[in-house]
C-alpha cells in the first residue's frame, strides 16, 4: 500500500476516535455533574440527546459543504469544532453553558459522521468493508476510552470539569494529522470535482428511508443504553464502580466484533443475516436486564448486538450508493433523520425515571423497539439492487 494510503488510513482512525468522547464521557460522570449543577435526569438526559440531535438536524448541510468545498476540507474543520465545543468544558460553571458545549461538539459530529463514510468510499472503494471496520473500531475505542478513563481522570483532576475538557486535546491533534496526512495529499482538481457534484439527498427513495428507519431504531437504543446504562443498573441495587464495569463492557466489546465483521461478511456476505444475528444478541441481553439476571452478562450481549448493528448500518448506504457525493448523501439522510429518532431514546428514559422511579417500564419499552427494529431492517434488506436508486 502506497505512503499516502497509509498516512489517510492514521488520520481516518484519529479523527473517528473523537465521534464519541464528548459524549460517552459524560454518562459515568452524570450523578456527580446533576449534583454540582442541580439538574434533574430529564435536563441531564439533554446533554446526550443534544450531540444526537445536532447529528440528525446538521446532517444534510454536511453534504452541501462538502459538495461545495470538498469532503476532506469539511472533514477537518469539523474536527476543530469538536475540539472547541470539548475544550470549553474546562470553564463550564453552569447547565446551560454545559449543554452549549455538547450543542458545539455535536454539530461537529455532525458533519464528521456522513461525511467519513463518503471519504471511505472516495478513497478506498475497493476495500469497503474493511475501512468501515477501522472507522467503527476507532469510534469505539474513542468511546471505550472516555467512558472507563473519566471517573479516573476525574479523580486525579479533582474536578469534572476538566476531565470532560481534557478530551479536546485530542481532537486537536487529529486536526494536525488530518492536515499532514490528508489535506496535503490532496490535489485541487481532487476538491474541484467534488464541488462539481451536486448530490440530492433520496428523500423520495423507499430503500433509503427503510435505511433511515433501521438507523434511527438502532441509535435509539444504542444511545438510551449510553446515557442511563449505569443509572439503570444502580437502580438494581449495585454500586457505582460495578455500574461503570457495565458501561464499559458495552463499549469495549463493541470492538472485537467490529474487528471481525469484515472477514464474517467476506465468508457469508449477507447483510441480513448479521443484522438478524446482532439483533438477537442484543435483545438476549435486553431480557437478562428487564429479569436483573446477571447485568454484566447482560451487558456483554447488548454491546456485541450493538457492535454488529452500528457497523452494517454505517454500511448499508455505501452498498446501495455508486460514487463518494452519492454515498455521502445516502448516509447524511439515515444519519439525519435516524439520529433525530435515536435522540428521543436518553430523553424518554429520563421522562419515565423521573414519573416513575424506575426503569423497569423504560427496558419493556426498549425490548419493544428491538423487535421493532428487526422486521424493518429484514424488510429494508429485503428490496433488490435494482430497485435501489430508482
Amino acid at each position: 500500500m502506497k505512503k499516502k494510503y497509509i498516512l489517510m488510513i492514521i488520520a481516518l482512525f484519529i479523527a473517528s476516535l473523537n465521534l464519541r468522547p464528548s459524549i460517552n464521557s459524560i454518562a459515568p460522570l452524570l450523578e456527580t455533574i446533576r449534583t454540582s449543577l442541580g439538574m434533574n435526569a430529564s435536563v441531564a438526559s439533554l446533554l446526550t440527546s443534544i450531540p444526537v440531535l445536532c447529528m440528525g438536524l446538521f446532517a444534510p448541510v454536511a453534504v452541501k459543504f462538502s459538495g461545495k468545498w470538498g469532503i476532506e476540507r469539511v472533514l477537518g474543520w469539523s474536527l476543530l469544532v469538536i475540539g472547541v465545543g470539548t475544550i470549553l468544558r474546562f470553564f463550564t460553571d453552569s447547565t446551560s453553558f454545559l449543554l452549549i458545549t455538547a450543542f458545539i461538539a455535536g454539530i461537529g459530529i455532525a458533519f464528521a459522521g456522513p461525511l467519513l463514510p463518503g471519504f471511505i468510499k472516495r478513497h478506498f472503494p475497493k476495500h469497503v468493508p474493511s475501512m468501515i471496520s477501522i472507522y467503527t473500531v476507532a469510534l469505539t475505542l474513542g468511546a471505550a476510552l472516555s467512558s472507563s478513563l473519566i471517573v479516573p481522570m476525574q479523580n486525579s483532576m479533582n474536578s469534572w470539569q476538566s476531565a470532560l475538557g481534557i478530551w479536546g486535546v485530542l481532537a486537536f491533534v487529529a486536526v494536525l494529522l488530518w492536515w499532514l496526512f490528508v489535506m496535503r495529499h490532496i490535489r485541487p482538481q481532487d476538491n474541484l470535482a467534488s464541488t462539481g457534484t451536486k448530490t440530492r439527498m433520496p428523500w423520495t427513495n423507499k430503500k433509503a428511508w427503510l435505511l433511515t428507519l433501521t438507523f434511527g431504531l438502532m441509535a435509539m437504543l444504542f444511545y438510551s443504553f449510553t446515557a442511563w446504562l449505569p443509572d439503570i443498573i444502580q437502580g438494581m441495587g449495585y454500586s457505582k464502580s460495578y455500574a461503570a464495569s457495565a458501561l464499559t463492557i458495552f463499549v469495549v466489546v463493541q470492538i472485537p466484533v467490529s474487528l471481525v465483521l469484515p472477514i464474517l461478511l467476506r465468508k457469508f456476505p449477507s447483510r441480513r443475516l448479521w443484522l438478524s444475528v446482532s439483533a438477537l444478541l442484543q435483545l438476549v441481553g435486553l431480557v437478562m436486564l428487564a429479569s436483573s439476571i446477571a447485568p454484566l452478562v447482560a451487558t456483554f450481549f447488548i454491546g456485541l448486538g450493538a457492535g454488529g448493528l452500528f457497523s452494517l448500518n454505517i454500511l448499508l448506504p455505501l452498498d446501495a450508493t455508486e460514487n463518494p457525493q452519492e454515498a455521502a448523501a445516502w448516509s447524511a439522510m439515515t444519519q439525519s433523520v435516524g439520529y433525530v429518532i435515536g435522540a428521543t431514546g436518553p430523553l424518554i428514559l429520563g421522562w419515565i425515571h423521573d414519573a416513575t422511579d424506575s426503569f423497569s417500564a423504560a427496558i419493556a419499552g426498549l425490548i419493544v423497539i428491538n423487535v421493532a427494529m428487526m422486521v424493518v431492517q429484514t424488510v429494508a434488506t429485503t428490496i433488490k439492487r435494482k430497485q435501489q436508486l430508482e
